[in-house]
């Protein structure tokens, strides 16, 4: 993996994990960036899964068995500790359709278009004109049903962010497809951009929320968000050479952080209330809220590989007993 898709993972993993830390600061302004974290780790997923050679069988069931385990682990284990229960949600919304999790709903939605969509040549060959049809459906359906009298356009749990997950997933593959292009050749024009965008994407919600005349126009603050995504992209991809320079240990958490921003993102819920139930002060309530995330991140993930490496080895021998 190429490293820049380290380290926007990680970073993603950061953003969506401080968003969730509402009561956690001195002021939950600095509680923000989810959605940012969301676009950027849908990229990462489309960009690494650019080139399929399974059939959709053997892939999507392979893709799900990879994100379940985790899911399905960590819930188990904080319905029996008590962290989790059945009066809020049912057995199926807690291991089946885990809407506890809408990221993990969304990527088990959307990785069947998306597989469609790279599998077939014509399609994968023109991603560019399949964002564009992609976007007048979101339009047709945000001007003719959608409740446009509040706002909530970049409301996660909303169905229309799954348009932007999936253009961003879409976006992952057209940058994969344009790699050597894109990567390594940086223009300064790329993060001026990208810090423009970000004080925009901000700028537009708050106009949003004061001025209610123009609530028919909040459509603009995903599309600003989309180009947000598209120069914070370019803008490390074209750095991808540098990253790789940055010292052994800085690349190691980075790294580390990485290969666990799914076990992350589903351990820090029943985490995140736990810790502030203690109502410990600030910064030592996040020291141990993330510190505690990091560490049953890891465990989680080490679980998860175990039963991965045991499930493999009952398979080998299962079918080494067939062949004979």
């Amino acid at each position: 993996m190429v490293f820049f898709i380290n380290f926007l993972k990680a970073l993603a993993a950061c953003l969506i994990t401080n968003a969730h830390y509402e009561g956690v600061y001195p002021n939950d302004i600095i509680a923000n960036g989810g959605l940012i974290g969301d676009i950027l780790f849908f990229f990462c997923s489309g960009y690494c899964l650019y080139n399929i050679r399974l059939n959709f069988i053997k892939w999507y069931s392979k893709r799900i068995y990879r994100i379940y385990v985790p899911v399905i682990s960590v819930t188990l284990i904080y319905l029996l500790v008590g962290l989790y229960n059945f009066e809020t949600r049912n057995i199926f919304e807690w291991l089946i359709y885990p809407t506890n999790y809408h990221f993990i709903a969304s990527m088990v939605i959307l990785l069947i278009p998306y597989y469609f969509c790279v599998k077939n040549n014509y399609l994968k060959n023109h991603l560019q004109y399949v964002m564009i049809a992609v976007f007048a459906v979101y339009l047709l359906i945000y001007f003719t049903v959608y409740d446009r009298s509040y706002l909530h356009i970049d409301d996660v749990h909303e169905h229309m962010t799954k348009f932007l997950f999936f253009e961003s997933m879409l976006l992952g593959g057209l940058f994969r497809k344009n790699d050597e292009k894109l990567r390594n050749k940086f223009k300064m024009i790329y993060p001026v951009l990208a810090v423009f965008l970000f004080g925009l994407y901000f700028a537009s919600k708050l106009f949003f929320t004061r001025y209610n005349s123009y609530l028919n126009l909040q459509f603009v603050n995903q599309v600003i968000i989309f180009m947000l995504l598209v120069f914070i992209v370019l803008t490390f991809s074209s750095l991808d050479i540098k990253l790789e320079k940055l010292p052994l240990f800085i690349k190691k958490i980075i790294v580390f952080v990485s290969e666990i921003t799914l076990e992350i993102y589903v351990v820090q819920y029943a985490l995140i209330d736990l810790i502030k139930s203690f109502k410990l002060p600030f910064p030592l309530n996040w020291l141990c809220l993330t510190g505690g995330i990091i560490l049953a991140a890891f465990i989680l993930h080490m679980l998860s590989k175990g039963i991965y490496a045991f499930n493999s080895f009952c398979c080998k021998k299962i079918k080494k007993a067939a062949d004979k």
